[in-house]
């Protein structure tokens, strides 16, 4: 399945949550369609399930296979499944870099590493899914320092994880250690989606 192209705004009023972070697209309090609000039957469990997937999938822009790839790599680990797996989605490169302030989405965050304008431990990673690990360094080239969107995403940031450095006279950012589970999006009930996929 190829990654969702769609209308945000129409996906977000869905899901029930804010994709982009900012909360516009959630004015109208329910779901898109000419019979507005009060049409919908109650979810089944399964229902349920699968929503909160889509909520985590279409939040950091990934695919199913990428997804289901990765939830299998989380399973695989020690500790809880589910905690796991939002620490691997938010060690991926695209995310830490719009997490940065690098850029106003992680669509465009995505297209920043996959143009070659991101550098992981001064070395350039044009690879959108790469796994960062605690220590490294998240950077961009020398010549990428001047683009007008990326000083205009930099002057919007009002908010850097405590799980990251950020040093301004490099343009740089250090993954300092694995985020905690109260620092990860709390609108998601990952509990879920392991029993969507256990089923």
């Amino acid at each position: 399945m190829s990654r969702y192209t769609g209308p945000k705004f129409k996906l977000s009023r869905r899901l029930g949550i804010s994709l982009s972070g900012t909360g516009k697209e959630l004015k109208r309090a329910f779901p898109p369609g000419q019979h507005g609000p009060g049409q919908r039957k109650k979810m089944s469990g399964y229902g349920i399930q699968l929503q909160e997937k889509q909520k985590l999938r279409h939040m950091y822009g990934v695919n199913e296979k990428q997804f289901r790839n990765l939830f299998d790599k989380a399973s695989k680990l020690k500790g809880i499944a589910g905690e796991n797996f939002m620490v691997l989605l938010e060690s991926r490169l695209d995310n830490l870099v719009y997490r940065l302030g690098f850029s106003n989405s992680r669509a465009g965050a995505r297209q920043l590493v996959s143009h070659g304008h991101v550098t992981v431990n001064g070395k350039k990673v044009d690879i959108a899914s790469y796994t960062v690990s605690t220590g490294d360094v998240i950077g961009l080239r020398e010549r990428s320092r001047a683009m007008k969107s990326i000083k205009e995403a930099l002057e919007g940031r009002n908010f850097l994880p405590n799980y990251l450095e950020y040093n301004d006279a490099a343009v740089e950012g250090k993954y300092v250690r694995l985020p905690e589970r109260a620092e990860l999006p709390q609108e998601i009930d990952e509990k879920q989606i392991v029993e969507f996929y256990s089923r």
